[in-house]
């Protein structure tokens, strides 16, 4: 007899793990991993076990939302204080190395005062021997430059630390990825697996393309009782949509937050992905709606919720190139994009400003970024204008308006904007919130607040739109859609700043007599 042919559960889900933390850029790549792992996470663990009632009861209280607060009950405390005995164990090498870190950038800041700097070689920690290079810039400020290349290959790197876990997306919000460890529930699928494993990309490729249970057991290398738990992720039918596919015109659709899914009967892009997997819900497009095929998908910069692991990993085998923007090789708040993506097993190319990629009939071209990273020397970060069915599309992310006189070289080198996707979080969270577990020293809390992660304001869009000659202009939900929580972390009401300045900045656009809109979970545009 035949074995049933199956496919995946269009509301499956499923979130990467390092150290049974939700993975992201920072906590995976290996130099920001192990300052995240030693000087927040492990911190932040040590200091739930203390107090694990006022930590569960913060995860609860919407006053502290986006909050480091561990979401766990204080019932499982045990697990928790086995889950850091076993962190503390199996990654001490990794501990070891952002201990090192500290140790240099200690030495660095006492003993390179601008002269010869071959005397601190031999003083640098061994975990750091052949992997950083110590220069100045020509201010004689001196700073470790880390050979990323080099560090994935060494112990700071351990794909041990790496599994991940498969269950259903319920519609209830998962707790906050930042500060909650995944423990193990009856309900999930437990892999210790690595990300760029090839049984990931069968799993999620049977999306759209049948297979066997008995296939995907072998793929992912599953036990009995993990089988049974795969079993009820697979169903008879796909639930992919009818309309995913364009024969004629152009299309962009609106996916939620900052994710656009540009089409053509002869190209599809997607950018910053991060959908809903929650088919029971209405008004939203969900991972139904994709192409079988994805020619591009575009990164803007890698803060977690344009730069989504869970995401993209299940694009797993279904998408061409992957775009993201050059890091400034060396930098440690800075890592590289394409080297993450390719830890998750993804075909990945790197482009600089007003770099070109070309497709049958437009173009991809990546254009400058400024701000929203707190000042700080972050180059993997990049908007795009995209020429596609005869118009031109900027896709401005997160970028500020900072100095506007940078959208009209973007103008002059590339000719008026059509319809141009803009966000508008304006007051975003202070430094330390991203980046504390990277500084080595104390950041007092009103510098930290100066320093925010936020984008344009109403003055600052106007003077992107004008400089820009857009036609269209529409602003992206800022963390709004309900299905988001668990990275986003936010909460808008009407008196919010942000919406506020949103709202001022539709006013304008009503004035200039420019079409402009403030999307939430969904909308589409078509033209032949």
């Amino acid at each position: 007899m035949t074995e049933q042919r199956l496919f995946l559960r269009s509301d499956a889900i499923i979130e990467p793990l390092v150290d049974r933390f939700y993975a992201q850029l920072y906590t995976t790549a290996p130099v920001t991993g192990a300052m995240y792992l030693a000087f927040r996470q492990i911190p932040m663990l040590e200091s739930y076990l203390q107090t694990p009632d006022f930590h569960f009861s913060g995860s609860r209280d919407p006053r502290f939302r986006g909050g480091f607060f561990v979401g766990i009950e204080a019932e499982r405390k045990d697990e928790v204080e086995a889950l850091l005995a076993a962190v503390r164990r199996d990654s001490a090498d990794v501990i070891r190395f952002a201990h090192a870190i500290a140790e240099a950038e200690k030495l660095v800041r006492e003993e390179a005062t601008g002269y010869d700097l071959r005397t601190l070689y031999p003083k640098l920690p061994p975990e750091l021997a052949g992997l950083v290079e110590v220069a100045y810039d020509t201010a004689n400020g001196a700073s470790l430059n880390f050979l990323e290349p080099l560090v994935y290959t060494s112990k700071a790197y351990n794909e041990d630390r790496q599994s991940i876990q498969l269950s259903v997306e319920t519609g209830i919000e998962r707790p906050f990825v930042m500060s909650t460890p995944r423990l193990p529930s009856p309900d999930v699928l437990e892999l210790d697996i690595p990300f760029r494993h090839p049984g990931i990309e069968e799993l999620f490729r049977s999306r759209i393309r049948p297979t066997t249970l008995a296939a995907l057991r072998e793929a992912l290398e599953l036990g009995d009782a993990q089988a049974a738990k795969l079993a009820r992720l697979l169903v008879a039918e796909p639930g992919a949509a009818a309309d995913r596919h364009l024969t004629a015109g152009a299309r962009i659709r609106y996916l939620g937050h900052a994710c656009l899914l540009l089409q053509t009967p002869e190209v599809s892009i997607l950018t910053d992905p991060f959908l809903s997997a929650d088919t029971a819900a209405t008004g939203r497009y969900t991972y139904d709606d994709l192409p079988d095929h994805i020619d591009y998908v575009l990164i803007t910069h890698g803060h977690s919720d344009h730069l989504v692991s869970e995401t993209l990993l299940q694009l797993r085998g279904r998408v061409g190139t992957f775009v993201v923007p050059r890091s400034s090789r060396g930098n440690l708040c800075d890592p590289s994009l394409a080297l993450f993506l390719k830890t998750l097993g993804l075909p990945v190319i790197e482009v600089d400003d007003f770099e070109e990629v070309a497709f049958p009939g437009g173009k991809i071209v990546a254009t400058p970024f400024f701000g929203e990273h707190a000042d700080l020397d972050i180059r993997a970060k990049s908007t795009y204008f995209i020429r596609i069915g005869g118009k031109s599309v900027y896709v401005g992310a997160d970028s500020s308006g900072i100095d506007p006189v940078l959208y009209r070289y973007v103008r002059r080198h590339l000719g008026p904007v059509d319809i141009a996707f803009l966000g508008m979080e304006c007051d975003g969270a202070p430094m330390n919130w991203k980046y504390q577990p990277m500084f080595t020293q104390p950041i007092p809390k009103k510098m930290s607040e100066t320093r925010k992660l936020s984008g344009s304001d109403a003055a600052q869009a106007s003077a992107i739109v004008t400089e820009l000659g857009a036609e269209e202009v529409y602003i992206y939900a800022m963390g709004e859609e309900s299905w988001l929580g668990h990275v986003m972390a936010t909460s808008y009401n009407e008196d919010s700043y942000q919406l506020q300045q949103i709202a001022e900045f539709e006013k304008w656009c009503s004035g200039k007599g420019i079409k402009s809109g403030h999307l939430l979970d969904r909308a589409e545009w078509t033209w032949s």
